[in-house]
């Protein structure tokens, strides 16, 4: 249903939403419009399936997107804006990767609840977006990426 979105029509319950990749991927890469909190803004099942995954109360769970949050992801109590965000934004970048300073130590991967948050994947993706340019890369790639992190094993 959500597989691929530059402007991406979304048929929810009859309405036709459209998707500005731009507006919906961080600057560090993050695909905030494969998110299941972005999608359960407006999918009733995945919210209740994130939302007793993530011990969230029901009216509470969904993100309108990094951009859109302004750096400051509510749903996931930060109170504190992205430092990323916060350095891409300072410096006029819509993406990390056209920095000279890429990739930066904002940008490290961690270990810590890497099961539940795509962190590890950003610079991967800046290099995709960098690599292929954002409609392509959110079309063909961006899906795919989450999928395998999420769902496959480790190989080398």
């Amino acid at each position: 249903m959500y597989r691929n979105c530059v402007n991406k029509k979304l048929a929810l319950k009859g309405h036709v939403h459209v998707i500005d990749y731009k507006k919906m991927t961080a600057p560090c890469g993050l695909d905030c419009f494969n998110c299941p909190l972005f999608i359960a803004k407006n999918d009733e099942r995945m919210r209740k399936r994130v939302s007793e995954n993530m011990n969230i109360p029901f009216g509470e769970c969904y993100c309108d997107g990094c951009r859109m949050e302004r750096g400051k992801i509510r749903v996931l109590n930060f109170e504190d804006m992205c430092r990323v965000y916060k350095c891409a934004t300072d410096k006029g970048y819509e993406f990390c990767y056209v920095c000279e300073d890429f990739p930066c130590d904002f940008l490290q991967p961690y270990a810590d609840r890497a099961k539940q948050f795509p962190h590890n994947f950003k610079v991967y993706n800046l290099c995709l977006i960098k690599k292929l340019g954002l409609e392509r890369w959110a079309k063909e790639k961006s899906k795919d990426v989450r999928t395998r992190y999420f769902k496959e094993s480790f190989h080398l």
